[in-house]
């Protein structure tokens, strides 16, 4: 039986796990020549992953990473912002934090809900 707050959550974190790769692939890039820095939309990933049916795939293969536009190109012809990097990083794990601790209290309120009560009231 799937449970639909089970499975979104399940897609959020899916999508945002995907986001966190590319964000650290991108600080890993910093320093490589002619690199450009990539992210996704978060709406976009999320739409593909609950309009899948499964949350156990690849974002990415629904939705491919995008270029980022507004970054400055260095002399190497390398884009990535090690300070934009670290701000998205840093939003994108509070995000995965509180879609985790929702998840949980969703999965607590139902067992609590689901456990037989011990008065017998």
């Amino acid at each position: 039986m799937q449970l639909g707050v089970i499975d979104f959550y399940g897609s959020v974190l899916n999508a945002r796990q995907e986001r966190a790769t590319l964000v650290a692939d991108n600080i890993a890039n910093a320093d490589t020549p002619n690199y450009k820095a990539v992210d996704i939309s978060f709406a976009a990933a999320l739409a593909a992953q609950l309009g899948s049916g499964a949350n156990t795939g690849n974002v990415t293969s629904a939705t491919a990473p995008l270029y980022r536009s507004d970054g400055v190109v260095g002399l190497n012809g390398n884009d990535v912002s090690l300070d934009t990097e670290r701000v998205n990083a840093a939003a994108n794990g509070e995000a995965i934090q509180a879609a985790t601790v929702f998840l949980h209290q969703a999965t607590t309120d139902m067992v609590t809900a689901l456990r037989p009560n011990p008065s017998g009231i």
